[in-house]
């Protein structure tokens, strides 16, 4: 069974309006080791029958056994649960099914709605906290992306070069090509030169060039699609060149003084933290202020009614909604009013999850935001656009 990485146009794909209901969401922790694995595909198929007893309240059997077919054989795919990461959603609706592993572990939850449940994506991809780190020396780079929490290796994207190599080729200078290394992993540290001293200006050319290569490229295929900051993480003598011929602007002025090869990876997450927290605290503070001027000019809606309305007009063009937070209940189509559940269970729709999606498909911005820095206590508060 082939699983998707979480990805902006994977969550765009899983709020666009032509799927058919219902639709069903399913999230998982997992587990990425043996023996911890094990009981992974049992905790998983639990869930899957729990899924199965809600769509019978209301469903006929022979479409909730079609419904749960693609789950069924996820279950049972032994190669599949011996290469999970830290969480798992599956998300299903008739004639289509996706299965998206998660870099973050997640609470146990199903849900069977007439819209997919991706508040738990967008707090990954939305949050405030998240941001990207580029390790790097004059002879490769690592990338990662992570928050306060958590901080994984990123695969380059196709077309980022990984070494010097690959980004000069033919280019690279005689003397670059002599560079032995030592230490570390993956040969990435401790560069020693054999018999080239008179060449010093040539290398310092070759790592120009390369920083420069490094620059275009991570712009191009991580930061602008990401949206994300950039954390440098580099030897001292390395930060000053490459901020030289940088043309990031998601690079943040501070960074990491070190090369992420000469610390576990959880005090490089530590490290990037200490020099985020300052920009994140910020950046929840400038929404704060956003919203609160938005208020006063009569832009600024915190009344669940009003943001439903406003959503569904294209109004919202920035949309806070709290991270830790469900409200049952869900937006009607056409009028854009709010029903609340006030008996709805954890299984049904979300109405935060609804304003959410209904934000991103009218192309507005949504930040998934801890409660205490939510400027209102309704669980959303929206900036519109008019």
């Amino acid at each position: 069974m082939k699983m998707n990485l979480l990805t902006n146009d994977l969550l765009a794909e899983l709020s666009a309006d032509h799927h058919q209901q219902p639709q069903l969401s399913l999230y998982l922790p997992t587990h990425r080791h043996h023996p911890e694995n094990q009981q992974d595909p049992v905790c998983y198929l639990n869930l899957v029958k729990k899924l199965e007893l809600l769509l019978r309240e209301s469903h006929p059997a022979e479409l909730v056994r079609s419904l749960l077919k693609p789950f069924e054989a996820l279950g049972s795919d032994t190669v599949f649960w011996n290469h999970t990461l830290d969480g798992l959603a599956v998300f299903g609706s008739p004639g289509w099914f996706r299965v998206v592993g998660l870099q973050r572990t997640v609470p146990e939850l199903v849900v069977a709605a007439d819209s997919f449940h991706t508040k738990p994506l967008r707090r990954f991809l939305q949050s405030a906290d998240r941001y990207q780190i580029l390790g790097l020396n004059q002879h490769g780079i690592k990338l990662y992306e992570g928050n306060r929490d958590s901080l994984q290796a990123l695969e380059p994207a196709t077309g980022v070069p990984r070494t010097i190599d690959e980004a000069l080729g033919e280019e690279l200078t005689e003397p670059h090509r002599t560079v032995a290394s030592y230490g570390g992993v993956g040969g990435m540290s401790g560069p020693m030169h054999h018999g080239h001293g008179g060449k010093s200006e040539e290398v310092d050319s070759d790592a120009d060039r390369f920083f420069r290569a490094v620059d275009r490229s991570v712009l191009e295929a991580h930061s602008r699609p990401s949206g994300l900051p950039l954390i440098l993480a580099a030897l001292p003598e390395h930060h000053h060149r490459f901020h030289q011929v940088s043309h990031n602007p998601f690079l943040v002025p501070e960074g990491v003084k070190m090369h992420p090869d000469s610390m576990p990876i959880d005090a490089l997450r530590t490290h990037a933290w200490e020099i985020f927290e300052p920009l994140y605290n910020a950046r929840l503070a400038a929404l704060a202020d956003d919203f609160a001027v938005a208020k006063s000019k009569g832009l600024g809606l915190d009344v669940l009614a009003e943001i439903g309305e406003a959503v569904t007009g294209g109004r919202v063009a920035t949309l806070l909604i709290e991270a830790d937070r469900r409200i049952a209940g869900q937006i009607q189509q056409g009028s854009g009013n709010v029903y609340i559940d006030g008996n709805g269970s954890e299984q049904g729709d979300d109405l935060l999850d609804d304003l959410g999606e209904w934000v991103v498909r009218k192309g507005g911005q949504v930040f998934v935001v801890p409660a205490a820095q939510m400027p209102a206590t309704t669980g959303a508060s929206a900036i519109c656009r008019y």
